[in-house]
């Protein structure tokens, strides 16, 4: 009898990835690239709370609401220049209520986690809980600077401090948690479980963010149409949204080899988001075709872009694999990874100073990183190509047969060009 019930359910299982894999997207995605922002009440919102701030230059408030302003329109554009602007504006009024606001702290370490200044957003966070005023508000961006530090520990530790809360932020976070752990259907659950309190809100924002979030869960899972379908119904919520636009755009390309669909969408996102990585995903799908020119202009507006100083270290990984992969400089690439594990010890990092010292040829070194700091304790599929590729170099067969199992089944989040490499290991 159990036979029979352990058969029907591998069974049930095989006809669901099979279903998956069939998937076929329509053409809904495509009523929402008619839409892009209309930037026009940001900016005279903007305009407004500058000429209270001219007659009234000492009220704190003004700044917040300006703040709050330049912000949106980083969210609308991706132009870093408006989210300097807000940090600003954000500094401006700390330094006004003399750093005894927990609000105002809290914002500006908002504004930096944006900026991936993890440590200086936890100074701010400490001195917020110091005070004490909205201490859960605190606790739970607390858990969240902890977990993009490495610092795991603390984490949880306040993960555990906001458990009675039990409402849509807690939940997010447990997911956020679980997916760290490698427990991808927790994460889906629990995601699951914020998503129905935003829904029963009803209040936009949190179901936008839930949809995006829940789309991408399931896109690690490999449940591509329920990715696909929360991608539009956030776009349906925000038909300007370029994040959702992505999202389907990389179902087109990964999924299904839509290449000149999936270009549409690129194309149509830039023309009003101006985000680098948008053009490192235009590249990586001129690679797959073949297209070497496309691939060397998008690439070029890439640099163009993130060179930017206002950017700071908030590309660090991705020019880490453009100076590996793409200019052949790795020694420029171990500055940079030795950057970011200074910026943020976790094994994600220290992939990436691994992976930096392999291509100089220290593969030792490189081992020694990863079987301290990165092998067992992260699940990211990019760090486990990169440990497949050094522990291959050194012969340990058993484990990079396993590793190659688990990438070939992350094929869809890892995109067409890496399986082609994993199919080599």
């Amino acid at each position: 009898m159990k036979t029979a019930i352990y058969s029907l359910l591998a069974m049930l299982l095989a006809m669901s990835i099979s279903c998956e894999n069939t998937f076929k997207t329509g053409d809904e995605y495509t009523e929402y690239l008619n839409h892009t922002p209309d930037l026009k009440s940001q900016l005279e919102d903007a305009l407004f709370w500058t000429n209270k701030i001219n007659k009234t230059p000492n009220q704190h408030p003004y700044y917040v609401k300006r703040a709050n302003v330049y912000a949106s329109l980083f969210d609308l554009t991706a132009k870093i220049e408006y989210l300097k602007l807000a940090e600003a504006d954000l500094n401006k009024a700390v330094e006004l209520t003399q750093n005894r606001e927990p609000g105002y702290l809290r914002s500006l370490a908002s504004n930096y986690i944006s900026q991936h200044r993890f440590k200086e957003a936890l100074k701010l966070l400490e001195d917020a809980e110091n005070i004490g005023d909205g201490l859960l508000a605190t606790q739970k961006m607390l858990f969240d600077v902890h977990l993009e530090l490495g610092n795991y520990s603390l984490a949880e530790k306040q993960l555990d401090a906001i458990r009675n809360d039990g409402g849509f932020d807690y939940f997010i976070r447990v997911a956020k948690w679980e997916d760290h752990k490698g427990n991808l259907d927790n994460a889906i659950f629990n995601m699951e479980k914020a998503t129905k309190i935003a829904e029963s809100s009803n209040l936009s924002s949190l179901k936008y963010w839930s949809y995006t979030n829940l789309a991408d869960f399931y896109g690690h899972a490999g449940e591509i149409e329920k990715s696909y379908n929360h991608y539009l119904k956030a776009l349906d919520l925000k038909p300007e949204d370029a994040y959702a636009k992505k999202g389907i755009a990389w179902i087109l390309y990964s999924h299904e080899n839509k290449v000149s669909d999936a270009n549409d969408i690129i194309d149509h996102c830039l023309s009003y988001y101006k985000s680098p990585d948008l053009y490192l995903l235009k590249a990586e799908i001129s690679e797959y075709s073949g297209n070497a020119v496309e691939k060397e202009t998008a690439l070029n507006q890439y640099k163009l872009l993130s060179k930017d100083e206002n950017y700071g270290d908030m590309y660090n990984a991705y020019d880490i694999a453009i100076f590996i992969d793409e200019i052949k400089q790795p020694e420029v690439a171990l500055e940079i990874a030795k950057v970011e594990v200074e910026n943020r010890p976790t094994p994600m990092a220290y992939d990436l100073l691994a992976w930096s010292y392999f291509n100089l040829g220290e593969t030792e070194k490189a081992i020694e990183i990863i079987d301290d700091k990165v092998y067992g304790k992260t699940f990211e599929p990019v760090a486990l190509f990169h440990m497949a590729n050094i522990y291959k170099n050194v012969n340990r067969a058993e484990i990079v047969q396993e590793m190659k199992k688990e990438l070939l089944a992350s094929s869809y989040e890892l995109g067409p060009v890496t399986t082609s490499k994993i199919k080599t290991l």
